[in-house]
């Protein structure tokens, strides 16, 4: 249920502000728009100045009048605006026997037009930048002051490319680091497109790890492969009526100790808790400054019900912004992200990184948004930020159906001063929204089986 409400809210935060994009800049230049619609297909509800609030579609006769109808539709994967004398989503054509009106999109110039078209895209990048611009200013930035990467556990991603526990990273690609954000930076961002040599210090000895960037996208894709060091196990989550959540234990607690044993690694939890079935053992944790003490029953299964992490617990620098420098450092964090993400599709289409390695829909849109909005409303936001910049560099790409396959349509429109055929439009939309919703299943089948 969790997943499903995030979802629906993320998707619905990120439409809306899309859709009005265009709705604004529709009203701007005075087209008319019939229809403001968030989701796709069948009409639930809705509201317009004609008929007033109602359930289900409208009466077959209605053609807008100028009354825009806000409405919420059965699939909640999209949006829409439609505006009169435009061929879009909804395929309605009925004005192609007509003579253009003046408050038609058709019957509208070439930079009117391209503005409304690009209006949802340029909504999405200012939400971005808000919020970057919001989390610099109001939060600022925790920067790990460590280069030494946490315990490495047996089997995981980091320990099959080479590291080992408290390997300190000196370099990056011939770049030195000196704290975590720079091993991101040099890692995930600067110079996506290349593999990255790292050179590590190991118990006083210099040693250089391949990391081919195959590798580092795959495993960056549900949190960053290393973890910095000096870090304490965490507890994530504790699922409802286990014996966790009976003994009091809470997200957020710090593992001290299990049945008597210090927890120094995180491996040491499970294989603590799994060798003690149907048995009750003390547990101490660290609750802010509290120390607690409680004691768990594990069930036949040898679990007690919690999901857990590492939380880095050395030095901090809290870097804080000004109004105007929060700015600057917002279009910064924008173009980085951007320049990644344009990376990643260069590494798809060249088939050094799996599609669905780069790119997730609805399932894994939920699965992220719950994680995020779990950590705190920052990362949610952060989170929602992120996929805002994804969307609108997504829907500007010169696809059928696209904000992009519009513009593109539009300046040849403009380049040659002559409408193409009502039938060429209509071919070019249904061929791109069949290879998209081909395209979506895939990638709901790939969030499906990863799972």
């Amino acid at each position: 249920m969790d997943y499903i409400i995030y979802f629906i809210i993320t998707i619905g935060i990120l439409v809306f502000v899309h859709e009005f994009g265009h709705f604004a800049a529709a009203k701007i230049s005075k087209m008319r728009v019939d229809i403001f619609a968030i989701g796709f297909g069948k009409r639930l509800f809705g509201w317009n100045k004609l008929t007033g609030f109602t359930f289900g579609d409208l009466a077959k006769d209605f053609d807008g009048q100028g009354n825009t109808d806000y409405r919420l539709s059965l699939l909640p994967l999209g949006g829409y605006v439609k505006i009169a004398g435009m061929v879009d989503e909804s395929f309605d054509t009925q004005f192609a026997n007509s003579e253009p009106k003046p408050y038609e999109f058709r019957a509208k110039k070439t930079l009117p037009k391209l503005f409304v078209i690009t209006a949802g895209v340029m909504m999405n990048l200012t939400l971005t930048i808000l919020i970057f611009w919001g989390i610099n200013f109001f939060k600022g930035k925790d920067i790990p002051q460590t280069t030494t990467i946490a315990e490495v556990d047996s089997g995981s991603p980091a320990q099959q490319i080479g590291f080992q526990s408290y390997d300190k990273i000196l370099s990056i690609n011939g770049t030195d680091v000196k704290d975590w954000e720079g091993i991101i930076n040099n890692l995930l961002i600067n110079n996506q497109s290349a593999d990255a040599i790292v050179k590590i210090d190991r118990s006083g000895s210099a040693i250089s790890l391949d990391l081919p960037r195959k590798f580092i996208t795959a495993n960056s894709q549900k949190g960053f492969f290393l973890f910095p060091a000096p870090a304490q196990p965490i507890v994530m989550d504790v699922m409802k009526n286990s014996p966790a959540e009976d003994a009091g234990i809470k997200s957020g607690d710090v593992i001290v100790s299990i049945n008597g044993i210090t927890i120094q690694k995180r491996e040491q939890i499970n294989e603590i808790i799994s060798s003690n079935k149907e048995k009750k053992f003390p547990i101490v944790l660290l609750r802010d400054k509290d120390t607690i003490h409680t004691a768990v029953k594990t069930g036949v299964d040898g679990k007690i019900g919690i999901s857990h992490a590492m939380i880095y617990s050395g030095e901090i620098e809290y870097r804080t912004y000004s109004f105007f420098g929060s700015v600057t450092h917002a279009f910064t964090d924008a173009w980085k992200f951007t320049a990644l993400t344009f990376s990643m599709l260069k590494n798809v289409v060249t088939g050094k990184i799996a599609f669905n390695q780069a790119f997730g829909g609805p399932v894994k849109i939920a699965q992220y948004a719950v994680k995020s909005a779990d950590t705190g409303p920052s990362s949610f936001l952060l989170f929602l930020a992120m996929l805002s910049l994804s969307l609108a560099i997504i829907n500007i790409l010169p696809f059928p159906v696209l904000d992009g396959g519009h513009f593109v349509i539009i300046l040849i429109e403009g380049i040659f001063k002559r409408e193409l055929p009502i039938k060429v439009k209509i071919a070019i939309q249904n061929t791109g929204f069949v290879i998209l919703l081909l395209l979506m299943a895939f990638i709901i089948y790939s969030d499906i089986i990863s799972l």
